[in-house]
């Protein structure tokens, strides 16, 4: 049976190395899509949105926004093909970035 929920994750990119991270439910920044805590109700949302608001403010990163993404069978995979494309690496080689090492998440770009 497939379990899955539709939320929001929260996004940025790190200040010091410019990777992009997840914030997870402990309150840590996360190179893996898979760690995001998704957050299903707009109240939950919306403190993510201060979440990350605190984390731009603190200068741990860049640019931090909500993100569409849907969680199947503990695996996190981003509804836009920008974010799927950021959370996995380049597309035209499948050897590099998250992609190469699956850390990812368990979608591929295109699908």
């Amino acid at each position: 049976m497939t379990v899955t929920e539709i939320g929001k994750a929260l996004t940025g990119n790190r200040l010091y190395d410019g990777e992009v991270v997840f914030l997870t439910r402990t309150g840590i920044w996360s190179e893996t899509i898979d760690a995001a805590a998704v957050a299903l109700e707009p109240l939950s949302q919306a403190a993510l949105e201060k979440r990350g608001e605190a984390a731009v403010a603190n200068n741990q990163v860049t640019e931090a926004y909500l993100i569409d993404v849907e969680r199947r069978n503990g695996r996190v995979r981003a509804q836009h093909i920008r974010e799927r494309i950021r959370a996995l690496g380049p597309t035209v080689r499948q050897d590099l970035g998250k992609q190469s090492d699956g850390t990812g998440g368990g979608f591929a770009a295109h699908a």
